[in-house]
């Protein structure tokens, strides 16, 4: 479903992605770990095009997207679950949802039936205001929202940050149903552990280049992952 292609993106004189290459089969969860710094954000950024890569290509169901506009990706079916979810703290979780679905036309009340359905917290709190909203259902709605537009692909960059072990399960239980009903998933987390135990393949990246892939099941036994990020 998605390719990239020896992508390389630039802040200032650092080169952040080194050339990087990696695919996310259709209808697959993929997980991208390592530790901070490493280039997982900013390779997240320049598939939606909130980041201009300096080179490589990005193709998106056989179409090459590199440097599109984000319009015109999120409406071809990508969409991104950013970091500190960044929700809209004084509009109501309703609000907030129907922003997720801003370039649709269509009537929303099916999609809206079927959030709340892998959400109910939301829909008792349809009303509230998503900043009076705790840490996790913040997460929630921040997954929600970017399913409103429908995506084919839903990128979603450390959901579980900041979360306490108990709801960070529940998160990734509703990834793992959001798999199971269609959606493809590319994750960006630090919780290396969770990550591999839920993605069919993962990829290592360490400065800016991919150093190691495999499925999950392979990573959560290689030594060296384990050494490293799952402190074992």
């Amino acid at each position: 479903m998605l390719k990239v292609n020896d992508l390389k993106v630039n802040y200032g004189g650092i080169e952040a992605v080194k050339g990087i290459s990696f695919e996310v089969p259709e209808k697959s969860i993929v997980t991208l770990i390592g530790a901070n710094g490493a280039g997982k954000s900013t390779t997240l950024r320049s598939i939606v095009s909130l980041v201009k890569p300096a080179s490589g290509t990005i193709e998106f169901m056989g179409e090459n997207i590199t440097g599109k506009d984000t319009n015109e990706i999120v409406a071809k079916g990508i969409t991104l679950v950013p970091e500190g979810r960044k929700i809209f703290p004084d509009l109501t979780v309703l609000e907030n949802l129907k922003i997720g679905a801003y370039m649709r036309k269509d009537n929303l009340t099916d999609d809206l039936n079927w959030v709340y359905d892998l959400f109910p917290r939301l829909k008792e709190r349809h009303w509230q205001p998503g900043g009076t909203l705790s840490g996790g259902e913040q997460q929630m709605l921040a997954v929600a929202r970017a399913l409103m537009s429908r995506p084919k692909l839903i990128m979603m960059d450390e959901p579980s940050l900041g979360l306490a072990p108990l709801i960070v399960k529940g998160i990734f239980d509703i990834i793992k149903e959001i798999n199971r009903q269609g959606v493809t998933i590319l994750l960006i987390e630090q919780n290396a552990n969770m990550a591999l135990r839920t993605a069919d393949v993962g990829y290592v990246m360490e400065t800016g280049s991919i150093t190691m892939t495999g499925t999950g099941a392979e990573l959560l036994v290689n030594e060296q992952v384990r050494a490293a990020y799952l402190g074992k």
